[in-house]
């Protein structure tokens, strides 16, 4: 097609991208072409605002590395994420607000680790801090043999791959539910810490003046086949940031009660106190058994 005009472009190329056979192929990549276009005409994109852009672009995928994704960091801090993931995680069973975005540092293979075990693999500063959590499903039934991942942050905000100081895997274990749904494991108290601010994604919230901040949180991850794989967070209730979580994450149902104590009774002989415990909830629906793409390696 010969171009005549601006407005004859989005059609052509709709057209020129027709022939896919892919049916879904052809939905997404039309209804693509039509908003990036219409968003260009809104904000009338300049000549040098569209080369920002794609050296912003360029960027994201220079700063990925195995032990970094920028890609999702940046998909994250739009809200993309944690759209996309309430958008697939409706009123069936477990609600929306029961799910939550995978976040940028999941890692397969996580260390199996025994009901009751800890997943302190280096010493870790922070309070000690028991979980204890059930899985049923939609009907309350309790569901066994549950994979469940868990990861967190240490309490000076990092995670164990970005930290020389700690051990492979801290912090990171995998567990099994039992007849009961049941599983729980020892760990610190998680702590609410910075999003990497060293790329083209930290460039971005300085100039909305943003913090770069996440709420004190636990991730778990539930797989098991029959069932809808369940990703999501358990956020302190008392962390000043949950309002403005700079990934959009923090949902009603995911911020649990973490319970101070202060005294070493069990489960906790030998822990100095204060201690804490959170007891948690789960619901997984009826649906596909499918693990995520790893972020990082």
């Amino acid at each position: 097609m010969i171009i005549e005009n601006q407005q004859m472009v989005t059609g052509a190329v709709i057209d020129a991208m027709s022939n896919a056979e892919n049916p879904r192929l052809r939905e997404i990549m039309a209804a693509l072409v039509r908003h990036a276009h219409a968003f260009a005409r809104e904000v009338k994109l300049t000549e040098e605002e569209f080369e920002q852009g794609l050296a912003f672009l360029n960027a994201i995928g220079q700063a990925t590395n195995d032990s970094h994704n920028e890609a999702v960091l940046f998909s994250d801090v739009l809200g993309f994420s944690t759209l996309v993931c309430l958008l697939n995680n409706g009123n069936a069973g477990a609600t929306e607000t029961a799910a939550a975005l995978l976040g940028p540092f999941w890692r397969m293979n996580s260390p199996a680790t025994a009901n009751g075990g800890s997943i302190l693999r280096s010493p870790t500063p922070g309070p000690a801090l028991f979980v204890n959590c059930r899985i049923v499903d939609v009907d309350g039934a309790p569901i066994a043999g549950v994979e469940v991942d868990v990861w967190q942050a240490s309490p000076v905000g990092l995670y164990e791959n970005q930290d020389d100081d700690q051990a492979d895997m801290n912090l990171r274990g995998k567990f099994r539910t039992d007849s009961e749904g049941r599983f729980s494991f020892r760990s610190v108290r998680p702590a609410g810490y910075p999003v990497p601010t060293h790329g083209p994604v930290g460039d971005l919230l300085r100039a909305q003046h943003r913090h770069p901040y996440r709420p004190a949180h636990l991730h778990f991850l539930g797989f098991k086949q029959g069932y809808k794989t369940l990703i999501t967070q358990v956020f302190v209730a008392e962390d000043d940031r949950l309002q403005t979580d700079v990934v959009f994450g923090v949902t009603r149902h995911l911020i649990g009660t973490y319970v101070r104590h202060e005294d070493g009774a069990p489960p906790a002989e030998g822990v100095s106190p204060p201690r804490y415990t959170l007891d948690y909830g789960f619901v997984m629906e009826p649906g596909e058994a499918k693990l995520p793409v790893p972020p990082i390696k």
